[in-house]
């Protein structure tokens, strides 16, 4: 049996809990986490009031400064009762009475098989004894029940706060959260110092303990990017479980005052690499993109199959997938992994990624129609008058709505604790395959980037200079399918987006890299200038002509969202294939 550490039981009194300045409570990244802490502290403390009681003698010394001399009073503290002995540890006590019975009511049975009478009486025993047995648990089961409300309340509070105190550092210290294995790390060394300040010896308030929080952080993202160096350094090899976890364990012990273990099945970690055959991980990821081709095609037809309307309009997001997220996923999730045997989970992952909606949509318009009519006077003349009049007719517009949910984002709900751990472990080191999809711009690269210096000439223009500002904060983040913030991570569109409008350049509302390249005025390459906006196609089955987008920076390169966020060179022969127009916004 599996030993687990004991909270020592709350004394009475009022509950610890965390305090919130007025600048956290109307932070919008802190707004759920917060309201959470606060729900789960509040629970605990009328679980707190509902632990029973008990009234016991208490001293208090105090002295006289006019005589000199102290006095001693007596007084009735009100303390929490006793937690009573538990089911289990009745059972223990009662072990040697239980034993003898059985063994009294085993020799009776061996002598009455003869006997339907003796055996009818004995049963009737038996049911006596196991129904006072029920009423007695039953009764011990009341008496402990707040007890467990409670003891249930204060896990639920230290979640609560912990997982505040983890987006609170993830907010101050974002580029210490670079990678899973970070963030997991940080989280597990937060935990541990909140616990140690609220339970520890001379335990700290919990809002000390958040004081402590930032140290942690910083620590832990040392030991992170250590590991990170080792996997990437290693990511030809197969690394079996014994080296990695030794590793690991020696760069986060090496960090004392915030070392942590590894908690369950990621103690026993296999190792960082895809367990399935290359050429199996490799035809299933063209499964999926087969799946992902015969949406592309059905959107493509919306029209003719639903003919007749008076206007499409269209409401996409992009339709793609990282290679290396679904074979992480589906590693993470199956272990090893067949063709034949994984097309099911493909169509249920596929089917919950992309969600595709057809909506109609009748409008009421007017139009104008001439009329004429015409009649004859008393005199035998005909006459006409034309007229014009607003007739109102029925306007059809179908609505075509694709919603992709990421499959990064699915694991965090279909994957269990130490699956999704997993997951995070083999996105980080690419299952040690980068090979598998080489020359996939989307594919991951662990947050490796390149960087230009953009010359000082064209940052004197200050719209220009605004959006390389805000672009390079962004260096390094993951291409995420659908993201279009930093909490989130960018798409390429989502990326630009964000930009133009962060930067007070352009107005620009989230869109698609059709949507960008609708609102700007197409020019000549000969023409394009700094802070202009470079738009490609064909880099994946997009449902306009452009399917990516950058933002190009002079001399031949581009600040864009591949995978991660980087400077690029548009000259290389893979956008040179790809290039579809430059465009300004005014």
């Amino acid at each position: 049996m599996s030993r687990k550490s004991k909270r020592p039981f709350r004394p009475a009194g009022k509950v610890s809990r965390l305090t919130f300045t007025e600048e956290e409570r109307s932070d919008p990244i802190l707004e759920k986490p917060l309201k959470k802490a606060e729900k789960a502290a509040d629970k605990l403390e009328k679980a707190q009031a509902k632990v029973p009681k008990i009234k016991s003698l208490a001293t208090e010394r105090t002295f006289d400064a006019k005589t000199g001399k102290a006095k001693v009073r007596l007084y009735f503290e009100e303390t929490d009762k006793p937690k009573p002995p538990s089911k289990l540890s009745h059972a223990v006590k009662t072990i040697p009475q239980r034993e003898l019975l059985n063994k009294i009511h085993k020799e009776i049975r061996e002598s009455e098989q003869d006997n339907v009478g003796v055996e009818a009486a004995h049963k009737t025993e038996q049911g006596i004894e196991f129904g006072a047995g029920r009423v007695l648990s039953a009764y011990r089961s009341h008496k402990l029940r707040p007890y467990r409300q409670l003891a249930k309340a204060e896990k639920q509070t230290v979640k609560a706060e912990v997982n505040y105190l983890y987006h609170k550092s993830l907010r101050d210290n974002p580029d210490s959260m670079t990678n899973p294995i970070s963030r997991w790390q940080q989280k597990q060394a937060i935990k541990k110092q909140y616990i140690a300040n609220r339970y520890g010896k001379g335990a700290k308030t919990a809002h000390q303990a958040a004081k402590n929080t930032k140290v942690a952080v910083q620590k832990t993202a040392s030991a992170a990017e250590k590991i990170t160096q080792f996997l990437v350094r290693n990511k030809k090899g197969i690394l079996i479980a014994l080296g990695i976890g030794a590793v690991i364990m020696f760069l986060i012990s090496a960090v004392s005052s915030c070392s942590i273990m590894l908690e369950g099945g990621f103690q026993s970690v296999v190792g960082t690499s895809y367990t399935s055959e290359d050429e199996d991980i490799v035809a299933v990821d063209e499964d999926y993109e087969a799946l992902e081709r015969a949406l592309q095609e059905r959107i493509d037809n919306i029209e003719s199959q639903y003919s007749g309307y008076d206007e499409y309009q269209y409401h996409l997001d992009e339709i793609g997938h990282n290679p290396f997220t679904l074979a992480s996923y589906l590693t993470a999730k199956l272990q090893v992994y067949k063709r034949s045997e994984v097309q099911a989970e493909l169509r249920a992952l596929f089917d919950q990624q992309y969600t595709l909606t057809v909506r109609e949509e009748v409008q009421v318009r007017y139009r104008t129609e001439t009329r004429t009519d015409t009649w004859t006077d008393e005199d035998g003349n005909t006459h006409s008058d034309t007229y014009t009049v607003e007739v109102p007719y029925d306007y059809y517009i179908l609505h075509v709505t694709l919603k992709n949910k990421d499959i990064s984002i699915l694991a965090e709900s279909h994957l269990t604790d130490e699956q999704h751990k997993m997951f995070g472990v083999y996105m980080e080191t690419q299952g040690n395959k980068p090979y598998l999809f080489e020359g996939n711009i989307y594919a991951p690269n662990k947050g490796e980037y390149t960087d230009y210096d953009i010359p000082p000439d064209a940052l004197t223009d200050p719209d220009f200079a605004a959006l390389i500002k805000e672009a390079e904060k962004y260096l390094g983040y993951p291409y995420v399918w659908g993201g279009s913030s930093p909490s989130t991570s960018f798409d390429c569109s989502g990326f630009v987006s964000w930009v133009l409008n962060q930067s007070g350049v352009y107005p620009m509302s989230r869109t698609t890299a059709q949507g960008i390249f609708n609102q700007a005025a197409k020019i000549p390459p000969n023409e394009a200038r700094p802070g202009d906006i470079i738009f490609f196609t064909g880099t994946y089955a997009s449902s306009g002509a452009v399917s990516h987008v950058g933002i190009y920076v002079g001399n031949g390169m581009m600040i864009h969202c591949g995978n991660p966020i980087q400077y690029a060179s548009v000259t290389t022969p893979y956008w040179i294939e790809h290039f579809y127009a430059y465009g300004r916004l005014n």
